[in-house]
């Protein structure tokens, strides 16, 4: 099993989330610009939705101005 495939059954186990549903989301950010602050609020609100979690406007306030700053970890792995 390749390591994006462990990378994926990670995050669905995690957040019920298909890997299909996180690649149209990933093509819609590839579509946009990853420093467009509506595409951006757009995905975290969709996924948001799909996972039944709340994320709070301080929150997604936050999410949006570390990707717009490229604060975002290099090694996604880490991150899990």
């Amino acid at each position: 099993m390749a390591l994006d495939d462990k990378v994926f059954e990670k995050v669905e186990k995690k957040t019920k989330v298909s890997k299909g549903k996180i690649l149209e989301l990933a093509t819609k950010l590839q579509q946009n610009s990853l420093k467009d602050e509506a595409t951006l609020r757009d995905v975290i609100r969709e996924l948001s939705s799909m996972t039944g979690k709340k994320v709070s406007k301080e929150k997604e306030d936050k999410i949006v101005d570390t990707i717009i700053k490229d604060k975002v970890p290099k090694n996604v792995e880490k991150m899990f």
